[in-house]
């Protein structure tokens, strides 16, 4: 069994940086596609940010909205996956998701989500 617990989220400046982490609990890590989704209210969930398995190379993907701005990294020792974020739009508030799955075996795993907050 997996569980995601996301931190890092608050309110922040247009402009300003903010980092989430995500911590996985769990066996075979670096297996895992690791990506961020956000939800703004009223808006459906969308792919952020993901970096593939180890195996896989760790490849990055971004949202073109994101490109740029965020990086997404993997700590294996510390079984983290982090989101840098920077120069923060207003746009990019929403409830920040973790995300890990393994396509090939249809298994997907949500934390509960973090919620960030861009506003002057």
């Amino acid at each position: 069994q997996v569980q995601l617990v996301e931190s890092g989220g608050g309110l922040v400046q247009p402009g300003e940086s903010l980092t989430l982490s995500c911590a996985f609990s769990g066996s075979l890590f670096t297996l895992y596609t690791m990506g961020w989704y956000r939800q703004a209210p009223g808006k459906q969930r969308d792919l952020v940010a993901e970096i593939t398995s180890v195996i896989s190379g760790s490849t990055t993907n971004y949202a073109d909205s994101v490109k740029g701005r965020f990086t997404i990294s993997r700590d294996i020792a510390q079984k983290t996956v982090h989101l840098q974020m920077n120069s923060l739009k207003p746009e990019d508030t929403a409830v920040y998701y973790c995300n890990a799955g393994r396509k090939a075996l249809s298994i997907n795993y949500w934390g509960k989500g973090t919620l960030v907050t861009v506003s002057s």
